[in-house]
């Protein structure tokens, strides 16, 4: 049925929804109307909630800022003599902006106005650059603050901040291997990148340091208050929207043009997140109502699979998923069934939320519905299916990570469990 309703073309919040509210009234004699209604003032009122908006309103509004063009002014001086040259700023460009933004798209897009003109008008292979953007777009899911994991602590019911500081250095070591992969393939096929361009005195190297003041404030204004227990999470997220102000003001770059359409692009993104959020805990509720994650549970722990068997299963199952349908989605539709298996095999729910985190960040450079893809294919005109052969190799190597954090669990969970302790 959700295969007919999505094919259908229905929204997925009310497609999730209207499967809850026919399989309740099937199968279960109860008053649905009270329970659903019930469900999504509860669902849509939780205090977790108000983190989102504020942070997709800090994004929408560092995109009217000139942070692209500061990223690209203070890294390039800095990597113009690595092998791969000034294709490391895709990488380290989207890495400081993922603290910032939350969003991989939101990402993407920022980075890539800029980077993308930049490296092709100085002859740098479209290949290279374009697949390097894809890949490390998708950092803006993994370094937090990040919408999904926002959405996973509400549907799993785990905190937030742990989610936060475990995906910290996930994010950096993968942002790290997309570097060597960079410089590899430059030292392996040096007609990728241009000849290598005069080194820059290390006085200006040093003063173009100055245009990451901005970003490096917002990140310790908002991340820093809240690793050091000054703010809670909803508290960093306002302080991050006043931050955000307060740069797009001494930029003199935002317009009241400019402030209204960043207000409502964070409605709208909201909204569209709010009703996939709705749907997705009342049809979880409904399914537990029916005992159905349960006997899913019962049946796959029957075949007796290695707890790394079942990683490997699911990898595939949202590998496959991903295509079909985008990582928020697929995260909140099958949550209440897989998440009680990987905690009966033994894995940590906080460890799951950043392996899930992953998968998802492959299904954002994974056709035919790849949301980085469309933002790549607005900026370079290319095809989804080209894009994504580019971006292959690091969607590759987000794979292999993932069974990096599978054999060495403690990756994700030492830094989160050590400040709990």
């Amino acid at each position: 049925m959700l295969v007919v309703t999505l094919a259908g073309g229905i929204w997925v919040g009310v497609a999730l929804m209207s499967i809850g509210v026919v399989a309740l009234e099937a199968f279960r004699d109860m008053r649905v109307d009270r329970f659903l209604a019930s469900d999504i003032w509860s669902s849509s009122t939780a205090v977790e909630l108000i983190t989102l908006p504020l942070f997709i309103l800090m994004g929408e509004l560092l995109f009217h800022t000139r942070l692209s063009e500061n990223l690209f002014r203070g890294l390039s001086p800095w990597t113009r003599r690595l092998p791969g040259r000034l294709v490391h700023v895709n990488v380290m460009g989207c890495t400081l902006f993922a603290a910032v933004s939350g969003s991989s798209a939101a990402t993407t897009a920022t980075v890539g106005r800029i980077t993308l003109q930049e490296l092709l008008a100085r002859g740098y292979d479209k290949r290279l650059a374009v697949g390097s953007l894809a890949g490390a777009g998708t950092l803006g899911f993994l370094i937090p603050p990040s919408i999904p994991m926002i959405v996973y602590g509400v549907v799993a019911d785990v905190s937030i901040l742990e989610l936060f500081i475990a995906g910290l250095v996930p994010g950096l070591l993968l942002a790290a291997l997309f570097m060597v992969w960079i410089a590899f393939r430059a030292w392996h096929d040096p007609t990728l990148v241009p000849p290598m361009e005069p080194a820059i005195p290390r006085a200006e190297a040093l003063k173009a340091l100055g245009n990451l003041v901005p970003i490096v404030f917002l990140i310790t204004f908002v991340m820093g208050s809240l690793y050091f227990g000054y703010a809670s999470i909803t508290e960093a997220a306002a302080i991050g929207v006043l931050g955000a102000l307060l740069v797009a003001l001494a930029q003199r770059t935002l317009s009241w043009l400019g402030l209204w359409q960043a207000l409502l692009g964070t409605v709208r993104t909201c909204s569209m997140i709010g009703l996939i959020l709705v749907g997705a805990l009342f049809l979880s509720k409904a399914m537990a109502r029916l005992g159905l994650p349960a006997d899913v549970a019962n049946e796959i722990e029957a075949w007796g699979l290695h707890p790394y068997m079942l990683i490997f299963v699911l990898l595939l199952f949202y590998l496959a998923l991903g295509c079909v349908l985008d990582g928020l989605s697929a995260i909140v539709m099958t949550l209440p069934v897989t998440l009680p298996l990987a905690v009966a095999a033994g894995f940590d729910p906080i460890w799951y939320g950043v392996f899930l985190i992953i998968t998802i960040e492959m299904a954002q450079i994974t056709p035919p519905v790849g949301f980085n893809l469309f933002v790549i294919q607005g900026l370079t005109k290319d095809g989804i299916f080209r894009i994504a052969a580019w971006a292959l190799p690091f969607c590759a190597i987000m794979m292999g990570f993932t069974i990096l954090i599978t054999l060495f669990p403690g990756i994700v969970t030492f830094l989160p469990h050590s400040a709990r302790g």
